[in-house]
């Protein structure tokens, strides 16, 4: 049985919504998955070697998978099961579909390394597809229970499209 939406409480609404991306009208999965990007891209900025943009993304999507499980347990009380305002599910997927990048796109010279411009874009087409088609066992992680449902489908597929990615920029 739904709760009265209007007394969610703050924090874990403010999590499960990607920091307010999953109010977008207009597709917000896709929205918490550009919004992973640009905290990635962030991250890229920042990070001075490879290796601590990858410890980086690693520690984010450790963090916030835990954190989307748990947001996502309370946003189902309030909204229903598998909110479309709750796009943390996304944000965590991209950047695991990130983690090839943080090897191959973060190099010194980064920001003018056509390769790695591509394979953001690559990251983004491989992941929505993923998310949306479901294919390979993805529908059926949707099974779990709570946030474990929520956020278990779109690890999955960001973990197949990190697989393909990886080889996309190993060859090109």
């Amino acid at each position: 049985m739904k709760q009265d939406s209007e007394k969610f409480p703050w924090f874990p609404k403010l999590i499960a919504t990607s920091f307010g991306l999953g109010y977008w009208p207009w597709g917000p999965g896709t929205m918490g998955a550009i919004g992973g990007l640009g905290v990635w891209l962030l991250c890229l900025a920042l990070c001075p070697t490879a290796l601590s943009l990858l410890i980086t993304t690693l520690i984010l999507i450790v963090i916030f998978t835990w954190l989307g499980v748990w947001s996502g347990t309370i946003s189902e009380r309030y909204w229903g099961e598998d909110p479309s305002k709750a796009v943390m599910d996304e944000t965590v997927g991209q950047w695991i579909n990130m983690v090839p990048l943080c090897v191959f796109g973060g190099q010194p010279d980064v920001w003018h390394n056509s390769s790695m411009w591509i394979g953001v874009v690559v990251s983004l087409v491989l992941f929505r597809f993923f998310d949306i088609a479901k294919p390979l066992g993805i529908r059926a992680c949707e099974r779990f229970r709570g946030g474990w449902g929520i956020m278990a489908d779109d690890v999955l597929a960001g973990i197949y499209g990190a697989v393909i990615l990886y080889f996309i920029l190993k060859f090109l």
